[in-house]
């Protein structure tokens, strides 16, 4: 008896690695081409919003391939299983190594700018404020501020920002005179957006501040509206100077944000990695709040909490 199994192990060893040859080799590939080519999947069961999302997170097959790879043992599998390494850490490595390394000391003529979602009926959104207020920012831009909390937003700010405007849910506080004004609809019909020029020390800066219609797996069309809109207005906008900053509600891998990467670009974060933004608790998976820019050169910008919404803040500062 003895024997005969020691005659038929091997056999039924040989028959289970080809399948597992065959499953590293398919997976490696699948994930090659998801991590190239995931705005060319369907939206069919919201099966685009969902992998443009959690694209980075991809990343974390790639040890399990590699583990099944050595399990298989043939050499050739080890290559394959490098091919999606390679192609994750060209997508997301560049984008994480920390902006301390690199970015100029700041200069006297600098502009700081923080960014929240304050979650309309959360309650929270004068605590917010009063932490945003504390950073020392020259400019704040708030967004889902509900009219239930706009009293308390407006006694937090106001002593601190001498100009300020406001158009539905989106507000913009500055201690830099705010220029031209104005609501954007985006394509929407209604205002969940703003632009403004700011008469810094630097000149002009124009400053979009944004709320995106939400996203969900079957229900995104306002959100991609929404930023195709404000792709198409930043491209015509002549301001050599210009700032994008809030809730886009679309990751930077997100099939219709990078629509706006084409004229404006986003910098990685002061102490490195993916800066995530929500939700906020118990961990943020996802950065769905941005700040973009061009023509200028940005010096600092991190992720802070502020009061209890369900989306950190966003905090940079530019040379003018």
């Amino acid at each position: 008896m003895d024997l005969l199994q020691e005659h038929h192990s091997p056999t039924r060893r040989s028959r289970k690695r080809p399948v597992l040859n065959l499953f590293v080799l398919l997976g490696s590939l699948t994930l090659t081409f998801i991590l190239l080519a995931h705005a060319w999947l369907p939206e069919i069961a919201g099966l685009g919003l969902i992998v443009d999302s959690g694209l980075i997170w991809f990343g974390a097959l790639i040890p399990v391939l590699g583990l099944l790879a050595l399990a298989a043992r043939p050499r050739q599998l080890a290559v394959a299983v490098l091919v999606p390494a390679l192609v994750w850490a060209l997508l997301f490595i560049p984008g994480m190594v920390p902006l301390a390394w690199s970015a100029p000391a700041s200069s006297e003529a600098s502009l700081s700018v923080v960014s929240q979602n304050v979650q309309a009926g959360s309650g929270t959104a004068g605590d917010s404020a009063r932490s945003l207020a504390a950073t020392g920012a020259q400019v704040i831009a708030l967004q889902e501020i509900d009219g239930a909390s706009r009293d308390a937003v407006d006694a937090e700010l106001n002593p601190h920002y001498e100009f300020s405007y406001r158009i539905g849910t989106v507000g913009l506080w500055s201690n830099y005179p705010i220029l031209n004004p104005s609501p954007q609809g985006l394509g929407l019909g209604w205002n969940r957006a703003l632009s403004a020029d700011l008469d810094t020390p630097g000149g002009l800066v124009r400053i979009y501040v944004v709320h995106a219609a939400s996203a969900r797996p079957l229900e995104h069309s306002d959100r991609d509206t929404m930023l195709a809109s404000l792709a198409q207005t930043i491209d015509e906008d002549p301001s050599k100077k210009v700032i994008a900053v809030g809730d886009f509600n679309a990751a930077s891998t997100d099939r219709y944000f990078s629509a706006l990467t084409k004229h404006l670009s986003e910098p990685a974060q002061d102490d490195g990695l993916a800066g995530f933004t929500w939700p906020a608790n118990p961990m943020p998976i996802t950065r769905l709040d941005h700040i973009l820019q061009r023509g200028l050169t940005v010096t600092s910008n991190s992720v802070v909490p502020a009061g209890a919404s369900d989306h950190l803040a966003i905090h940079a500062s530019f040379n003018l």
